[in-house]
């Protein structure tokens, strides 16, 4: 690196190796990725959007710049629309919320649509499910059970801290990673599995940004 902060390479035997490496860099320093929040309650300003904020600064901290956040809905519809235009801006796609017992938490139903899968019940999430319910002496009823369906091919991000397990998957090139709204439980999701996902998949090196 010059003085200036621009990059070059020696003119020597290592150019290629220099290239390859600058070409990497590139990609780490300009790679985009958006941020995808679900539920009305954020629309109506009924729930104040903390999580967005949290995850930017900690994408940052990986070298990932947020292009773009958006809210939508729990309609569907505008879910679809939404994942249809933010694949088209960037590689990797985080989404919160939709992921409850309520009739009106339809992320992991959109995403297996999306996708052409089928929903299939995750066993050890299942069994963590039980366990808290069993803890805290509580029945546990069949939209409880349903906390452990995922679309078919996930790899399933245990939830430590709730009952709706997070969600990794690809398609073409692009990860969509899905995690519950409840802040303390996207926040633990990502400290201790996305984030360190995010950096192993891509190679990411931390940075620390001066203002």
């Amino acid at each position: 690196q010059k003085p200036d902060g621009s990059y070059s390479c020696p003119a020597s035997t290592a150019a290629q190796s220099c290239l390859q490496n600058l070409a990497k860099l590139r990609t780490t320093l300009f790679m985009d990725v958006e941020i995808m929040t679900i539920g009305d309650e954020l629309l109506y300003g009924q729930v104040v959007d903390t999580n967005s904020a949290f995850m930017g600064q900690q994408l940052g901290r990986l070298g990932l710049r947020v292009r773009q956040i958006t809210s939508v809905s729990d309609r569907a519809d505008e879910i679809v629309a939404a994942l249809d235009q933010a694949r088209q801006r960037t590689k990797v796609i985080l989404m919160t919320g939709g992921l409850g017992p309520t009739k009106d938490d339809l992320t992991k139903h959109v995403l297996a649509r999306y996708f052409g899968r089928e929903l299939v019940l995750h066993e050890p999430t299942l069994r963590h499910v039980e366990e808290i319910f069993k803890r805290f002496n509580r029945p546990m009823l069949d939209v409880n059970r349903q906390q452990a369906l995922v679309p078919e091919g996930t790899e399933v991000l245990h939830n430590a801290v709730g009952t709706a397990p997070g969600m990794w998957l690809e398609d073409q090139g692009t990860v969509f990673i899905s995690m519950p709204g409840v802040p303390f439980e996207m926040k633990r999701l990502m400290t201790d599995q996305v984030l360190p996902k995010l950096q192993q998949k891509f190679d990411l090196a931390p940075i620390e940004h001066v203002v």
